[in-house]
């Protein structure tokens, strides 16, 4: 874990009190980059977003995928969490939190927004990070290659119909082009040109091309991401400066969610005996968010300034600590698991 990934927090950090100062400073300048949009898309924060996405789908690899029946309970465990039940416990904790338990404390309108940018995390599994989460806890790299090839696949054709089923329910009106736009924009097309690097780099038969190729262009990922960041809470900087407590409150129902979604996984490979190597990083991969494209799509439906964007944002300050303690957590119970050499494959 290199330099930039360990000091993440403080990156993101870092990048939310420049966007406010700058946001503060110079608000004729944000409203001039919101301004340069078409379809809903602005053209700026997308080439930002596109510049983090990119480099983690290189690491896709869709030959992974000839092991799927491997020691298929891991898969299970990730699959079923993250698209069966993580989605729809985000929403609920988001309504929960934000219709009755705030319900005082903010804006009905703002709530929903609010609401809105938790179901975009719950609804898009990480990606990215996941490799990192798994290299802490010593898992198995194989098998999370496969289970993130296999989440992609699957967001590539869930992601918009159960990000719409969520947010009907909540009662935000969604257009559907701008979502399906958004799917092809920083799901598809990423994963393609990821798909067509790789069988580039990995045409000579050396598979480390394409772990020296992403080592290159990882520093250009977290640099999009931090300029994103300061886009976002530039735009959000008068909403932030008299509202500042507003941060704490989308923090506390994203935080009891990644705690509970872990508590839950992890027990389940546990009463499962899974083996560790495959068990702590299929509790992790079902814990993280893919925060990119959750952001990505929350400025593309509702604006760069609304308050989706800013729970999305939120969630990437709130991930990385969060995600640091659970590997530690997986770290000290690993005598617990069955070594992956006494269980039958």
């Amino acid at each position: 874990m290199g330099l930039f990934e360990r000091l993440l927090t403080v990156w993101v950090a870092l990048g939310i009190v420049a966007g406010v100062g700058l946001g503060a400073l110079f608000p004729g300048l944000f409203q001039a980059i919101a301004g340069l949009e078409i379809a809903n898309v602005n053209l700026v924060v997308a080439v930002f977003i596109w510049v983090m996405i990119y480099p983690m789908m290189v690491n896709v690899d869709f030959a992974s995928l000839r092991d799927v029946g491997r020691r298929p309970k891991g898969l299970c465990i990730t699959l079923v969490v993250n698209w069966l039940i993580k989605p729809f416990t985000m929403a609920a904790l988001g309504v929960l939190f934000f219709d009755v338990l705030f319900a005082g404390l903010v804006e009905p309108a703002d709530a929903r927004q609010y609401i809105a940018g938790m179901i975009l995390l719950g609804v898009a599994p990480c990606t990215a990070m996941v490799f990192v989460w798994s290299q802490l806890v010593r898992g198995d790299p194989n098998y999370t290659l496969v289970q993130v090839s296999i989440n992609d696949i699957i967001m590539v054709f869930a992601f918009a119909p159960l990000a719409a089923l969520l947010l009907g329910i909540t009662d935000v009106i969604v257009p559907w082009e701008t979502l399906l736009l958004s799917v092809v924009l920083y799901v598809v097309t990423p994963l393609v040109a990821g798909y067509l690097t790789r069988r580039l780099l990995d045409g000579d038969g050396d598979p480390d091309r394409v772990a020296g190729f992403t080592a290159r262009i990882k520093p250009f990922a977290i640099a999009g991401l931090i300029a994103t960041v300061v886009l976002l809470f530039g735009f959000q900087a008068e909403k932030i400066l008299s509202q500042p407590g507003v941060i704490v409150l989308i923090a506390v129902p994203l935080l009891i969610q990644s705690y509970g979604i872990f508590a839950l996984a992890y027990a389940w490979a546990y009463a499962w005996r899974v083996p560790f190597e495959t068990a702590a990083p299929a509790a992790l991969i079902g814990t993280s968010n893919f925060f990119e494209l959750a952001v990505a799509v929350a400025i593309s439906l509702f604006g760069l300034d609304s308050g989706a964007a800013l729970a999305t944002v939120v969630g990437v300050l709130v991930e990385v600590p969060v995600m640091l303690s659970l590997v530690a957590v997986a770290n000290r119970t690993r005598d617990r698991f069955p070594a992956a050499a006494s269980v039958p494959s």
